[in-house]
């Protein structure tokens, strides 16, 4: 009886050891491929830092370079995706769902700058794209419930709506600085909508809330700037178009 035990525990025993070796192997394989997408997303992130001192008029220049850093992205995720697939989603997928979460951030900030033109939406200054536009982008589906497959979650575009707010709110006070007030403006606006939209939601995700709190603070700085702006007579007039106006600055 106990030689008959002492094999069952040796089979039960040889079987995970193998679960268990194949699982690192996995994990490995796609730590591996989140680090290639690390890479080449912090070369977009870092040319999006230079839209800070960038005036307008520059803007497609430095998007040109923008995109060409998300199309590897894009290479990358296909990779990452190709092996995440095979697997339960939620088994690995905190393995990536901050670096998509930065991918998601680059698309969206480059979005607003009037970059990642797609089928159903045209490049324009201002604009946010929807999880449906990211994915598109992308080449990923987006909130997928009904079959273990990866993709674009809920939680992964809203982390990086809340970084857009604090980035657009660094590009009003930078806006001001290179003398495109109707910048300003316009990107204040969008984070006081994008607030305004997050207040309609009922967050059960505690980091999320948490995150989505600190977006007041994100509006708070916006209208300290535009508050400013009006005092000393520098919004742009009703009426006026934002490129007519940055126009003018560069011409200043």
């Amino acid at each position: 009886m106990s030689s008959q035990t002492g094999l069952l525990a040796s089979t039960i025993f040889d079987d995970l050891k193998a679960r268990v070796e194949t699982d690192s192997q996995t994990r490995e394989d796609i730590a591996q491929a989140v680090q290639k997408i690390n890479a080449s997303n912090a070369f977009s992130t870092g040319l999006l830092t230079r839209v800070h001192s960038t005036p307008r008029a520059k803007y497609p220049e430095l998007l040109t370079q923008v995109e060409a850093g998300i199309k590897k992205d894009i290479v990358n995720i296909k990779e990452l995706a190709a092996l995440a697939s095979e697997h339960p989603y939620y088994k690995f997928n905190f393995l990536w769902n901050r670096t998509i979460e930065n991918v998601i951030f680059s698309i969206l900030m480059t979005g607003f700058l009037g970059g990642v033109a797609t089928e159903t939406s045209a490049g324009e200054l201002g604009r946010i794209l929807t999880p449906e536009q990211v994915s598109e982008v992308l080449q990923v589906p987006f909130n997928v419930k009904d079959r273990d497959t990866f993709h674009i979650t809920i939680e992964e575009y809203l982390l990086a709506v809340t970084r857009l707010t604090e980035e657009l709110s660094r590009l009003v006070t930078n806006s001001v600085t290179l003398g495109d007030a109707a910048l300003a403006v316009q990107a204040g606006q969008v984070v006081k909508d994008l607030f305004a939209g997050f207040q309609m939601l009922n967050l059960k995700n505690d980091i999320i809330r948490k995150r989505s709190d600190a977006v007041k603070y994100h509006v708070k700085k916006v209208e300290d700037v535009i508050y400013d702006l009006s005092l000393r007579g520098l919004l742009p007039r009703a009426g006026s178009s934002a490129d007519a106006v940055a126009l003018d600055a560069d011409q200043q």
